[in-house]
């Protein structure tokens, strides 16, 4: 990462209505990642954006104890996010490797008695064993609870739908102890790396605007869009930079030219109406003026492409699929969805976010959408510009992800 793109993140992110980034990292020791913090906070400082530390225990390199002295560097900045004054900490696992004594002992305590730091923690401790019963209970040394493995649906091979039933349920026990949570919304995932084991997918389809819905239902504290590992696992909504996927060929390959900021379309009034508008529903969200905004989105390979010879876990998840969701200012709009430029579904829309996955991906190019108003005038669209294939040397279960014009 460059200063110059650290930058260019800080003020795209804030510009589609975020309030900060989650800086994820499993070292605390390598050069390149000290780099790149140090531009990021620089960035922040710079364009009244905030940042937050996530530790990424699952490499085994970061130990509780070793989290104190860092995180007291970095807290004092003042684009640092912090929570009634107190520092904001998260994690990416923690919870079967370390026990809340440890948490407590070697984390908070050391912070607050060598630093006088005392950090708001809200860590994902959902590879804890017992995880999610229990679990605040087991763990007072959290102001808040946070879940990674509830943005999609658990692994399988069958097209199944998100469930928010683990959400609700720490939610609650977080709630019932005067603590926080913060629930977590993706898009999918697909990682295609053999090199290392990494390969599989969970199903997108129409998975970022359920958990929109899903989120409004609940009214969590906090609500964390999922873009880990830059491109690495498809669910990037904002910039690709090269130095970030340079040194894999493998993400290379499913991730260039393959923008997804036509995410940004449908993120950015859900987040207005989650933070600021007090939406319960759906159909509370409105496009930021009087034109229908939305994404369409596909994968270019179809379910039965000749690369799918189980290389990869669970994608038998996916669905030959049209995706869309659009933002309508009112009711009485019609989408019509085509595939190989074959109209494959006709829909009524109502007010606010509407969304649809449409079998019937096909083969060949012509993959839109058109949007419709009351008097049959095409008011905007999202065409996509790459073509379905039926077999492929390179698997590439990422998504082709437009958004609408006018």
């Amino acid at each position: 990462m460059t200063q110059q793109e650290a930058t260019q993140d800080v003020q795209n992110a804030k510009a589609a209505g975020f309030d900060a980034f989650a800086l994820n990292t499993h070292t605390i020791t390598d050069q390149w990642a000290l780099d790149a913090l140090g531009y990021l906070f620089q960035a922040a400082d710079q364009n009244s954006f905030s940042l937050f530390m996530s530790f990424d225990t699952s490499w085994g390199l970061i130990h509780p104890a070793d989290i104190p002295a860092f995180l007291a560097t970095y807290s004092t900045h003042s684009s640092y996010y912090k929570v009634n004054g107190k520092p904001f900490v998260s994690t990416f696992w923690g919870g079967k490797s370390y026990s809340n004594s440890q948490w407590d002992s070697d984390f908070r305590q050391t912070l607050s008695s060598r630093y006088g730091i005392v950090p708001f923690f809200v860590p994902d401790f959902d590879d804890w064993p017992g995880y999610p019963n229990n679990f605040v209970n087991t763990f007072p040394v959290i102001d808040g609870a946070f879940s990674w493995e509830t943005a999609w649906p658990a692994p399988g091979n069958t097209p199944t739908n998100v469930s928010s039933s683990t959400d609700q349920n720490v939610l609650n026990q977080a709630h019932g102890a005067g603590k926080v949570y913060m629930m977590p919304l993706s898009s999918n995932q697909f990682k295609y790396q053999l090199a290392s084991g990494s390969a599989w997918y969970r199903i997108g389809e129409v998975n970022m605007p359920q958990r929109m819905e899903q989120i409004l239902t609940l009214q969590p504290d906090l609500v964390e869009v999922l873009t880990w590992n830059d491109a690495g696992e498809s669910h990037y909504v904002g910039n690709i930079f090269p130095e970030a996927i340079s040194g894999s060929p493998d993400i290379q390959a499913y991730s260039n030219g393959f923008d997804h900021t036509g995410w940004q379309q449908i993120i950015s009034p859900f987040i207005k109406a989650y933070r600021d508008d007090g939406a319960t529903d759906i159909s509370m969200i409105r496009p930021p003026g009087s034109t229908p905004v939305g994404t369409l989105w596909y994968r270019t390979q179809m379910t039965s492409a000749t690369c799918t010879d189980a290389q990869f876990q669970n994608h038998g998840q996916a669905v030959d699929a049209v995706n869309f969701a659009v933002i309508l200012p009112a009711a009485g709009y019609t989408i019509r969805v085509y595939s190989n430029n074959a109209l494959i579904g006709t829909y009524a829309a109502s007010v606010g976010l509407y969304y649809q996955s449409v079998p019937g991906l096909q083969p060949g190019g012509g993959q839109r959408i058109e949007v419709y108003d009351g008097n049959n005038n095409m008011v905007s669209s999202a065409t996509g510009t790459k073509s379905v294939a039926s077999g492929s040397p390179q698997c590439n279960w990422n998504y082709e992800v437009v958004g609408l014009s006018g």
